[in-house]
């Protein structure tokens, strides 16, 4: 409780201390992105998920690009701009703020134990925030890492899209690349119990599950479960799905050309909340966690759950 506090402080005055603070060039990044504009759409029925006719709201529309949902303690929610070097704070009344710039692209997002922020940057894993802290956890690599994950070990795993990778970071260790077979890695997160990992490969019709063994290594690549209204193509198929979040039942939920695509635990698809823009990154947040913000193409979306987002780490 104390440390949630603390950080509560400590997010309250970031804003005065990230002008002008950080590395990295303003800017920089993937620009605006080309697309469908934002518009409200309305969810289907998805038992214990969502109430039909709920609305995929519009909180705002206009960013170069939107990414790396990460919650707070209080339940606002952090996001990143890569295409402006920003990151900015939403809370509970929908009031955003800049919270850090000059990021150097930040992308994804997470908290670890020490409640260090650690982002993927244009080309490292590294830890933005607080100032004292930063650091370069990995790389610098020639092309863009995309999505990371922080397990109960305080270990990092991080999508690297060429080469075709997926890295752990051990707490206090040295990157290791623990799977080498994905087409085209993305979005990236854990079971509640750490014992799984899920991967959006953006060229499948399935979304990929490993298993996590005690050292952090991964075995046992398999398909978790089927995306729906996903069209084939000969090199594969276009999903394009990129980011995922659990709920507290361990469904997960995965961001595609389509929406978001939800499985059960056990892998078995329960339906799809359409959106008007591909979903490249979501996360629970809210006071109750009951509010599924999602990062579009250019936009922040946000959707009333019945679900509730896992509490056990802040995505």
């Amino acid at each position: 409780m104390k440390t949630a506090v603390v950080l509560l402080c400590v997010l309250t005055a970031a804003p005065a201390y990230a002008q002008g603070q950080g590395r990295g060039a303003q800017g920089q990044g993937r620009g605006r992105q080309a697309g469908p504009p934002a518009k409200e759409t309305v969810a289907p029925a998805i038992s214990g998920v969502v109430s039909a006719g709920t609305k995929v709201v519009v909180v705002k529309d206009g960013f170069q690009s939107t990414e790396g949902p990460v919650t707070l303690p209080d339940g606002s929610l952090l996001f990143t701009e890569p295409g402006a070097s920003k990151i900015h704070k939403i809370d509970k009344n929908d009031n955003i703020t800049l919270f850090l710039e000059n990021t150097n692209r930040a992308d994804g997002l997470g908290f670890d134990s020490k409640r260090r922020l650690i982002a993927v940057t244009a080309n490292t894993a590294e830890v933005l925030y607080p100032e004292a802290s930063k650091t370069v956890l990995a790389g610098p690599y020639k092309d863009r890492p995309n999505d990371l994950v922080v397990d109960k070990k305080d270990g990092v795993y991080f999508t690297l899209t060429t080469p075709k990778e997926i890295y752990y970071i051990p707490s206090g260790g040295k990157p290791v690349v623990v799977s080498n077979d994905m087409k085209s890695g993305h979005g990236i997160t854990l079971s509640p119990d750490d014992k799984t990992l899920y991967v959006a490969d953006s060229t499948s019709e399935y979304l990929v599950a490993y298993t996590v063994q005690p050292d952090g290594k991964l075995t046992n690549k398999r398909n978790f479960g089927k995306y729906e209204g996903v069209k084939k193509t000969e090199t594969g198929a276009e999903s394009n799905a990129d980011g995922i979040v659990v709920d507290s039942e361990g469904r997960v939920y995965v961001g595609t050309l389509p929406g978001v695509q939800v499985f059960s635990a056990k892998g078995e698809h329960l339906g799809v909340i359409p959106t008007s823009q591909r979903p490249q990154n979501l996360a629970f947040a809210g006071p109750d966690r009951k509010t599924l913000y999602l990062c579009g193409g250019t936009a922040l979306f946000k959707v009333q759950m019945l679900a509730k987002g896992y509490t056990g780490r802040p995505k």
